[in-house]
Formats: C-alpha cells, sequence, structure tokens
C-alpha cells in the first residue's frame, strides 16, 4: 500500500500537532517508507486558532468522516464513551483504526479487539502508552520470541517530574502549581496524581505480552497524593528513591498488575530517570532486562507514535495478526503479594511507644529490618523503619491496629521494590 487515505477525529494539541508534522515532513517519511498519507477529512466541532487545516474537508459531526473513502480513522478525541462508540462504527465500515487513547482501550479493548477481528481490520495504538517512546511494537514484534517475565517503570511523565522535584525538596502542593504551570499536569490533574494513567497504560501493555483482559482484573491502583517531602529525606537516608511505579509480572499461570509508589534503590536505572521522562525495563529470557527511557507526551512525541502506526499500516496492508492466549491465566489480589515495606510513623514521645510498636509488629510475625527514632519535636518522635519481605495481607492486619493507637499520631507506608 503506497497511499493511506485518513480522516482524523478530534482536533485538539494532538490532532493539530499531527497535521503539522504530516505537512511538515511528508517528503521525509515517503523518501524513508515510500509512503504517502493523505488528510482526507477531518472531524472537529470547532476550529482551532492555533492551526489553519487549508482545503482540507471539515466535518462537524465527526462520525460523518466515516463516510468519506478513507482507509484508516485515526481517533484522537479522547475520553471513553464516545470514543468507543466511534472506533466501533468505523470497524463496522471496515476502516483501521489508529488511536492514541488508552482509557477506552483500557475499559472496552477486549470488546473493540473481537469486533476488529471478526471485520479483519487492524487497531493500532503505539502512541496509547508513552506517546511516540517505542513499546508496543517491541513487545508484540521485537520480543516475540522472548518469554517476558515482567514489565515495570514509570509510565506517567507528571508523576515522575512531580516525586523528582519534590526529592529536591519541594512540597506536592508545590511541585503540583508548578507542573499545571508548565502544562505537565491538567486543571483537574487526578487522572495522573491518583495513579489511574499509568495503570491504563500498563494494563494495555499487559494485555498485549499476556493476554490479560481489558478492563483487567483484581488490579491494585495507588496515586502519590500521601507522600510528602519528608518521606524522600528518609528514603535517601536509607539508600533509596520514591517513584511510581507501574508494573505487569508473570509467574507460572499467575499474573501481577499494580500501579502504586515504591521505594526503589538509589543506585539503580529508574531511580536515576528525573522529570517528565517515562522510563521501563522489560524482563526477557533471552536477552535479559531491557531499558526504554523517552519522552513520554506531547504533540511531537505523540505525532511520532501515530505516524508509526500509519506506516506500519501501510506496510502491512492492513494485515494484523491477533493473539491467541491461554485463558488460564489468574491475576493475584495485591493482599497475596510481598514486599518490603518502608513505614513512617509519629508517635507520641512517652514511655513505652516504641516497645508498643515493635509488639505490633511482632504479633504480626513481621520482623523488622531497621529502625530509626528521630528527635522528639513538640512531643512527636518520628519512627522510621524497614520491614523485612511479608505478605500484604500482614501488613494490613499492622495498619488496622496503628489506626486503633492513641500514642500514634500520623503514619504512612510504602511498598518497597527489590
Amino acid at each position: 500500500m503506497e497511499n493511506l487515505n485518513i480522516g482524523i477525529c478530534g482536533w485538539g494539541n494532538v490532532a493539530t500537532g499531527l497535521f503539522k508534522v504530516l505537512e511538515e515532513n511528508n517528503t521525509i517519511i515517503h523518501q524513508k517508507t515510500g509512503c504517502n498519507i493523505n488528510i482526507k477529512v477531518i472531524g472537529a466541532r470547532r476550529n482551532n486558532p492555533k492551526c489553519d487545516p487549508g482545503d482540507v474537508i471539515i466535518e462537524r459531526d465527526i462520525f460523518d468522516v466515516l463516510d468519506h473513502d478513507i482507509d484508516a480513522v485515526v481517533e484522537l478525541i479522547g475520553g471513553v464513551d464516545t470514543a468507543r462508540e466511534l472506533i466501533l462504527a468505523a470497524i463496522k465500515k471496515g476502516k483501521h483504526v489508529v488511536t492514541a487513547n488508552k482509557a477506552v482501550l483500557f475499559h472496552h479493548g477486549d470488546e473493540i479487539f473481537l469486533e476488529a477481528k471478526k471485520a479483519n481490520v487492524s487497531i493500532l495504538f503505539e502512541s496509547a502508552v508513552c506517546a511516540g517512546t517505542p513499546l508496543i511494537k517491541v513487545i508484540q514484534e521485537e520480543l516475540s520470541a522472548n518469554n517476558i517475565t515482567k514489565i515495570a517503570g514509570m509510565l506517567n511523565g507528571t508523576t515522575n517530574f512531580m516525586l523528582s522535584e519534590m526529592e529536591e525538596g519541594s512540597s506536592f502542593e508545590e511541585v503540583l502549581k508548578i507542573a499545571q504551570d508548565k502544562g505537565y499536569a491538567e486543571p483537574d490533574p487526578k487522572f495522573d496524581i491518583e495513579g489511574y494513567d499509568a495503570a491504563h497504560k500498563i494494563g494495555l501493555l499487559s494485555s498485549i505480552a499476556y493476554g490479560t483482559p481489558l478492563p483487567p482484573d483484581n488490579f491494585h491502583i495507588e496515586g502519590i497524593i500521601n507522600i510528602k517531602k519528608i518521606d524522600f529525606d528518609y528514603a535517601k537516608e536509607l539508600g533509596f528513591s520514591i517513584k511510581h511505579l507501574a508494573v505487569a509480572k508473570k509467574d507460572d499461570l499467575n499474573i501481577q498488575l499494580r500501579s502504586h509508589p515504591v521505594l526503589v534503590k538509589d543506585n539503580s536505572y529508574l531511580a536515576n530517570l528525573k522529570g517528565v521522562r517515562n522510563g521501563i525495563e522489560i524482563d526477557t529470557d533471552l536477552l535479559g532486562v531491557i531499558h526504554i527511557a523517552g519522552s513520554g507526551a506531547g504533540q511531537e512525541a505523540t505525532a511520532s507514535g501515530l505516524i508509526s502506526d500509519l506506516i506500519n499500516l501501510m506496510k502491512t496492508n492492513g494485515v494484523f495478526s491477533f493473539p491467541d492466549f491461554p485463558d488460564s491465566l489468574n491475576t493475584i489480589d495485591i493482599a497475596e503479594l510481598s514486599f518490603k515495606y518502608y513505614f513512617y510513623i509519629e508517635a507520641m514521645d512517652e514511655p513505652g511507644v516504641m516497645a508498643s510498636i515493635a509488639s505490633i509488629f511482632a504479633e504480626n510475625n513481621i520482623s523488622i529490618e531497621t529502625i530509626i527514632q528521630k528527635e522528639s519535636t513538640d512531643g512527636v518522635s518520628p519512627v522510621i523503619l524497614i520491614t523485612n519481605r511479608y505478605f500484604e495481607k500482614n501488613v494490613n492486619k499492622v495498619i488496622k491496629t496503628l489506626d486503633s493507637l492513641a500514642s500514634i499520631k500520623t503514619y504512612r507506608t510504602i511498598r518497597i521494590e527489590d
């Protein structure tokens, strides 16, 4: 396929970025690939003053884009419900779909991929995970001969930026405002700071690596809103850095799926990825551990991923192989997993409090690897401890007991990824 006629649905930041890159780099794309990508129609409910589409046909109803003579729809409207309806309508009309929409695939991926398989059309979504940083095709194609045992990384640039800034001494509120001022975080940052964006991404990666369902079962999702800047000081003292990690891990027929803050060794690869960059580790049997890092957001990065999918569509003539995974995989509840844990406890500076804290852990058969008591301030002593490895369900019992003690003013716990 030398020519690909496309319709773009959506006319926001990502869509206009794609339009501009195709306009400016069309000659380079043709020279390198021999492919011509032609934008025939744009579905835009309103004009975008930042980009003039020229003489390209504009449809105010995005569903009218599907009535044009196009080979593929590029879905860039965002959201879930309308995007699902649009994608399914495109499939029904025999159109291939390229999308950057991780949320719609996370919530309705199984349905969408099944309908695409029936209609013999492709659904491509490289830019849905870390924008243009190549992950989807690496897992689907380059690592197809490998047994992938673990995929783990920082998949949300906003939280990685915020945690990097907090590590330098800023508060959560300060770095959130900076992130919003720089455009890294939305005015409503919930999607990022509560862990959902990273969860959607690792859910997609797990689906293509292991065949876990979309939406998945037993998925633990936790954000960064409870982390304080003092935690970084104590983590550093103990040889750790704090990151928000998304993990998919396979062990025989069991799968772990989780997205939450962790302590990682401060000399590790992931600990040293700062700012808005995304970074991921893929554990394989043939190549060992592979590290991939790059920009996870922005017009140009996302456009790169979208164009990669469009070129792949042309090179394969729209033929897409849907993997066939066994149905016997079991997604494990996080309560059945084991970790080491960091605890920060503010206890009243009273006789016997340290002994009572130690006894709580002992009663739940949890041994303490490291414990540090800081100087008392206003009658309150910070206690920092690291446990040995134990099941989450045991640690939950400790947390319930800490909640009931009048001598404990506050506490936080973060899992350690080792």
